[in-house]
């Protein structure tokens, strides 16, 4: 697979969001119709202190080092613990070097199968200005249930995920449907089985919340 045309595409759409507790990755999901506003999403753990207290949070867009201010009144936050997801939507105007289009999501009842490979991008907390390259082969699939939510999914993968990288987009390709987002960067789970840490798997949650999160915009926008 040749990452380096497909980091060209996807890099334009990367945001680092900067809170007073930390930083995580995020990138661009949605716009409403008309595009006055937009929607970035990350992973929840990376904003839910700064949601819960009310706080500013800083969206910075790499490609153009561009970055906005989001006080409390400023942006909306949907949340998801199920799946440790988060989108922020705030006004277009106030962001507006982002790209006119979105990377497709991968649809909604999909899976990656066992062995794909996958890539993700962040900004780690040992590189933290520094948008850096990831990835990983599939390596199993959790299957869970909730009353509330319906079925969630997560991608255990074969691969590093550092402090700093939570909420950058998972991503596939393939000939057939192009580039797709297939979840975002979660947690790490270090192997300490002998009582020191050793390599491990990295869990990426999938995009079932961003998909219900676009749904509910576009019948906020057609109601």
């Amino acid at each position: 697979m040749n990452w380096d045309q497909i980091v060209k595409k996807i890099t334009p759409h990367i945001v680092k969001i900067e809170t007073q507790s930390g930083h995580g990755t995020g990138f661009l999901l949605l716009y409403n119709e008309n595009k006055t506003f937009c929607g970035v999403a990350t992973a929840l753990h990376v904003v839910d202190y700064a949601d819960n207290w009310q706080q500013p949070i800083q969206i910075q867009h790499h490609s153009s080092g561009e970055t906005v201010f989001l006080n409390a009144g400023d942006k909306v936050i949907y949340t998801d613990w199920e799946t440790d997801s988060a989108v922020i939507l705030f006004q277009n105007n106030e962001f507006p070097f982002l790209p006119k289009d979105p990377i497709n999501l991968l649809p909604s009842g999909s899976i990656i199968s066992i062995g794909y490979e996958v890539v993700w991008l962040g900004f780690p907390a040992v590189a933290p200005y520094n948008l850096c390259f990831f990835s990983g082969n599939i390596s199993a699939l959790r299957e869970y249930s909730s009353e509330r939510y319906g079925d969630r999914k997560a991608y255990l993968i074969d691969g590093v995920a550092i402090n700093g990288v939570s909420g950058g987009p998972v991503i596939h390709s393939n000939p057939a449907d192009g580039i797709q987002i297939v979840g975002t960067v979660s947690a790490y789970w270090a192997n300490r089985a002998t009582g020191e840490s050793l390599p491990g798997l990295s869990v990426a949650q999938d995009v079932s919340h961003f998909h219900e999160v676009a749904s509910r915009v576009q019948s906020i926008e057609s109601s």
